[in-house]
C-alpha cells in the first residue's frame, strides 16, 4: 500500500508564520492594576493611560460609573516602565459653574507587577499622576505635564 505523497512546504510555511507572529508582539511577563475614581464635584472624566508609550486603559467615569479598574499588562524583561496620563475631566463648582479640566502626568513605574495604583489628581486639576497607597517607592512621578498628552497643533 502506498501512502499519498504530500508537500512538506505548506507545514514549513506555516511554521514560519506562527514564528513570525511570536516575535511580533511581546511576550508578557507580569501585570498590574490601576483604578481611577471620580473626585468631589467631577461630573465626567475620560484618560487615557499609557505605558511604554502604548495606551493600555481608557476610563470614562460619570455618574453612573463613578471608578473603573484596568488590567495591565507588562513586556518581559523590564521591571521599570514610563507612563503617562492624559485626560478631560469636568467638574461642577459649588456655586454651580460647569468647568472642564486638561490633565496630565507622567513618571516612571519600578516594579508594578502585582502592585494596584490609583490614578489622583491634586492641585485644583494641575497634577495627575499614578500612586500606590501601600507602596510608595512603585511610582516615581515627574513634574509638570506629559508631551505625550500634547494637543494635536494643525
Amino acid at each position: 500500500m502506498q501512502l499519498p505523497a504530500f508537500s512538506l512546504r505548506p507545514v514549513r510555511i506555516l511554521i514560519a508564520t506562527m514564528l513570525c507572529a511570536s516575535m511580533a508582539t511581546p511576550a508578557l511577563a507580569g501585570s498590574f492594576y490601576v483604578e481611577d475614581g471620580s473626585g468631589d464635584g467631577e461630573i465626567s472624566e475620560i484618560s487615557r493611560l499609557y505605558v511604554d508609550e502604548q495606551l493600555v486603559a481608557t476610563f470614562r467615569l460619570d455618574h453612573d460609573h463613578p471608578t473603573q479598574t484596568a488590567h495591565v499588562e507588562t513586556a518581559v524583561s523590564r521591571v521599570n516602565h514610563s507612563y503617562a496620563l492624559c485626560g478631560e475631566i469636568t467638574i461642577r463648582r459649588p456655586e454651580g459653574k460647569v468647568e472642564i479640566h486638561q490633565v496630565s502626568g507622567e513618571g516612571v513605574l519600578h516594579e508594578p507587577d502585582g502592585h494596584h495604583l490609583v490614578a489622583l489628581g491634586a492641585r485644583n486639576f494641575t497634577e495627575f499622576y499614578l500612586a500606590d497607597p501601600d507602596d510608595p517607592d512603585v511610582v516615581e512621578r515627574h513634574p509638570g505635564r506629559s508631551s505625550l498628552c500634547a494637543a494635536p497643533t494643525s
